[in-house]
This record gives structure tokens, sequence and C-alpha cells, in this order.
């Protein structure tokens, strides 16, 4: 176009135009993807470590990895991450000069080591300077002109090579199992108390914190390969009713008769959590939308079918339960709150609907 007969700067062809912003489209989206590796790989560098308050310092990473959205105001992602990242860095020197210490330890561990196997080396040395020894004697028998007595005294050291090597033997073996029983106590109560950190306590099914670290960890995964899963929001009906009624005594029968129920439903690589109070969550790794809300509806029939006592007496009240149902699966591109968030959405829905149902996302 032109304007009093000169040709207007701002004129565009359309063409070109539309390939630029495809092509500033296919770099915000390649940006976006790189950012959310990125910041799985700060994730997972960073060393699970109580002490340098690496949980929390996941959170925060978690929470400005959020901010990072295309629809999200610039001004408002260059505050967030003007704000964390000097703490970012403070943790990171905080994590090098934790494993600077640790190194430190390890090398005194080592000397002590060291120290000990010298000890042992003490021993050993002394096993075959008696070695030695009884070798000197068998020279010196060897000199004696009499046959009877060469017999007698090569028997009698023999014997007492034998009874050396045995007690040799009998040390040896007694530091080895008493090293080996010494790891393996380490090992069982490391293990029983990692174990313990992520069960619930009354239902024995993972707690709130495991299922935090596992959602977290299957959507960075999704950040690089692709590994569908579906996650099912359950909650109890009428729980609180339950409660004033019976008792939480009957209450807490009644969470753990449904955990049981759940885990008698579920495969070995599912992922059954209770989320808070009567709340629980299932994660099913490979499962799509259609399929996790099938196995929603047959938990939701199993449940309702079964029947409780209220207590051990022969008169008490048969007790049955239901539970609604949220259905939600993970979309590329999704954080751990929006997926949550669409299944709480479902649930709510569910609840609306008259409860003990599943709905899906793909119903809202």
């Amino acid at each position: 176009m032109k304007l009093f007969g000169k040709s207007n700067p701002t004129d565009t062809d359309p063409a070109t135009l539309t390939k630029a912003i495809n092509d500033a489209r296919e770099r915000l989206n390649i940006f976006s993807e790189s950012i959310r590796a990125l910041f799985l790989f700060v994730r997972e560098y960073t060393l699970d470590i109580s002490e340098i308050d690496a949980e929390d310092f996941k959170k925060q990473l978690e929470a400005l990895q959020e901010k990072f959205q295309p629809d999200e105001k610039t001004k408002t992602i260059a505050t967030q991450f003007n704000r964390q990242k000097g703490k970012i860095l403070d943790h990171i020197q905080r994590q090098k000069k934790y494993i600077g210490e640790r190194e430190t330890e390890f090398r005194e561990i080592i000397d002590l080591m060291t120290g000990a196997m010298g000890g042992l080396d003490n021993e050993n040395r002394d096993f075959y300077n008696s070695i030695r020894s009884q070798g000197e004697r068998f020279e010196e028998i060897t000199r004696l002109d009499d046959i009877k007595r060469i017999k007698s005294e090569l028997v009698r050291e023999v014997d007492q090579i034998r009874a050396m090597v045995r007690d040799k033997e009998t040390l040896d073996q007694k530091a080895l199992d008493s090293l080996s029983s010494q790891v393996d106590s380490l090992k069982k109560e490391l293990d029983k108390a990692r174990h313990s950190a992520d069960i619930d306590g009354l239902t024995r099914v993972n707690n709130r914190k495991a299922l935090d670290r596992h959602l977290r960890s299957l959507v960075e995964r999704n950040t690089i390969t692709r590994a569908p899963f579906s996650l099912l929001m359950m909650d109890l009906d009428d729980f609180k009713q339950l409660n004033d009624t019976y008792g939480h005594t009957v209450g807490d029968r009644m969470l753990l008769a449904f955990a049981e129920k759940c885990r008698a439903a579920v495969r070995s690589d599912d992922f059954l959590a209770r989320y808070g109070g009567e709340e629980f969550t299932l994660i099913l790794p490979g499962a799509s939308l259609r399929n996790a809300t099938k196995k929603a509806k047959q938990l939701c029939q199993s449940i309702a079918a079964a029947r409780y006592a209220a207590d051990d007496s022969l008169k008490a009240d048969v007790l049955s339960v239901t539970v609604s149902i949220g259905v939600s699966t993970y979309r590329p591109g999704d954080t751990v709150r929006r997926l949550v968030d669409r299944a709480d959405q479902c649930l709510y829905k569910a609840k609306a609907a008259g409860k003990n149902r599943a709905v899906a996302e793909s119903t809202l």
C-alpha cells in the first residue's frame, strides 16, 4: 500500500508474517521443552539429603517451573526467577559443601580401615613368622640321625602347624562373620527406615510424601520420554457421617478395609496411596483415559458391594461404603498440579452427580 505516492514501510506480506509467527511458536515450544528438561536435570542432580532441605528445594523448583508457561505474564516469570535464582545457587553451594564434608569423612573412614587392615596385616605377619619358624624347625629335624626321633619330631611339628592353621581360620571366620552381620544389620535398618518413611501408618499403603515424589518423577520423565499414565482421585462418600455415627475406630477400620479392597484390585506396578483423610489416589501406568475410567467404575461397584460389621459382636450393625472417583490422564506439558486439579474437578462432579460413581475429564 502506498501513502502519498510512497511505499508504507509497515506493510508486510501475510505469508511472511505467518511464517514468522509459526517460527516464533516453534522456538517457544523448543524453549519451553528445554526449560522443562533443565528443571528435571537440576532436580535429578539434587541429592535426597534431609540435612540440606533437598525436599523443600525440589518443591521450590517445581513451583518455579510452573511459572514458565506460555500463558504466564513475562514480568511474572522474570520476577519469580529473579527471586529464586539466588536460592538455587545457595542450595548448590550447600550441596557442594555437604559433599566436600562427607568426602572428608570418607577419607577418615578409609584411614581408619587402612589402620585396621594394618592390624590384620600384623596378625598375618605373626602367623607367617610362625610358619617360617616351623620351616626352620623342619630343617633342624632333617639334620637328626635317629629315624624314629625324626619321625616323632615331624609328627609333633605337623600337629602344631595344623593347630595354628585352625586357629587362624577360626579367627578369620569370626572377623568375617562379625563384619557380615554388621553390614546386614545396617542394610536392614536402612531399608526399614526408607520403607517406613513412605508408608501410611494406618492403611499401610503409600503416603502423601511418597505419592508426591512418584507423581513428580512420572511428570518429569514424560518431559524426555513419553510414558502415559492416568490418575484416579478417590474419596469415600459420607465418611464424616460414618465417623460421627460409629466413632473413629470404626472409621479407621473402614479406611483399612477400603485400602485392602483397592490393593486386591490393582496390578503390581500400579501405585496406591493415601492422599489424606478419606481420600486416596491410584496411579495406573500405561493406562489410557478409557481404561482408567473402566477400572474406576469397577472399583466403585466392588466397594459398594462389600459389607462390613461395625464391631466383633454378633449383633453388630452391617455397614457399607461407597466411593466417588475422578479420573484424569497425563497430557504433554502437564504439571503435577494441573493433572491433580483436573482429577479433583472430576471428583467434585462425581460427588455433585450423586456419589458412588466415576467421572472422567473427557466428560467435563
